[in-house]
């Protein structure tokens, strides 16, 4: 049995996913008491847990394996992981991954400063544990596909000089199954990172491409918020607009035993965004 939280996002969603078409029995673990048809299609279980507000009691009865998501953003991530991770070690699982970040250590980004100091617990957990660090989605511009096909524009808070090395989901996904199933690989760090380095003009014309359409990067700037989510965002786009945020896909592709999807293979499998 491998436990997988945050499973009602659209990562966990898409862990349990490709570990059901593994073969692998699943327990899905949500925030909410809500019909979930998405994961029970799955024939995933699905428990209610309170991940944030209580960390120290993941229904890990019989679990072989924890895949641990935080949700996004979420301000207990720091203090509340490793409270998990110790959970895992007294409930006797036999392996922990985590979701990670691609680097972490860059601490001027407060959610990347929170996955920093779970790693560094996870290491003195007493648990034998891998780490997964997923760079930006290429998912996570789904949406902004959508306005380009209506606008002809691709709103970028992230600037226009900078370049991402989007990842497919599906990809860290698979990239997570491994993690979770295969041995060899324990107290390993993998980075799970696109096949390419892509400015928002690159990505404009690929969506061009893909839509038939002109499509162009307009420079923009994500807005001031209060809130710890809205401090994050504001912060992680403006470190992306100086810095970008690119890595290699070597170590990804040796855990798929094939390349990442590229962002051109990413919009042709999404189809028409209407």
């Amino acid at each position: 049995m491998i436990v997988v939280t945050a499973a009602g996002g659209s990562t966990g969603t898409a862990v349990v996913r490709e570990l059901r078409s593994r073969g692998q029995e699943v327990r899905a673990v949500v925030g909410t008491p809500r019909a979930r048809p998405e994961l029970d299609g799955l024939g995933a279980e699905v428990v209610v847990g309170d991940l944030v507000g209580d960390p120290a009691g993941l229904p890990l009865a019989d679990a072989d394996a924890l895949y641990l998501i935080w949700p996004n953003f979420e301000p207990t991530e720091g203090a509340g992981a490793p409270t998990a991770f110790r959970a895992a070690r007294d409930a006797g699982v036999g392996r922990v991954v985590y979701h990670s970040v691609l680097r972490p250590q860059l601490r001027a980004m407060p959610h990347h400063a929170a996955k920093d100091r779970a790693e560094e617990a996870l290491d003195a957990a007493g648990v034998p544990w891998r780490g997964l660090q997923p760079c930006a989605y290429a998912d996570n511009l789904d949406a902004a596909l959508r306005t380009a096909a209506e606008t002809g524009e691709l709103r970028s808070a992230w600037g226009v000089r900078q370049a991402q090395s989007l990842g497919d989901l599906r990809d860290v996904a698979a990239a997570a199954a491994v993690l979770l199933t295969e041995d060899g690989l324990d107290g390993g760090t993998f980075e799970a990172v696109g096949p390419e380095r892509l400015t928002a003009p690159d990505v404009a014309a690929a969506m061009a491409a893909h839509l038939g359409r002109p499509v162009t990067a307009v420079d923009t700037r994500a807005p001031e918020q209060d809130s710890y989510a809205g401090r994050c965002l504001r912060t992680m786009f403006e470190h992306y607009r100086a810095h970008g945020f690119t890595g290699s896909p070597r170590v990804l592709t040796d855990l798929l035993g094939r390349p990442p999807r590229s962002y051109a293979e990413h919009l042709a499998d999404l189809g028409d965004p209407a």
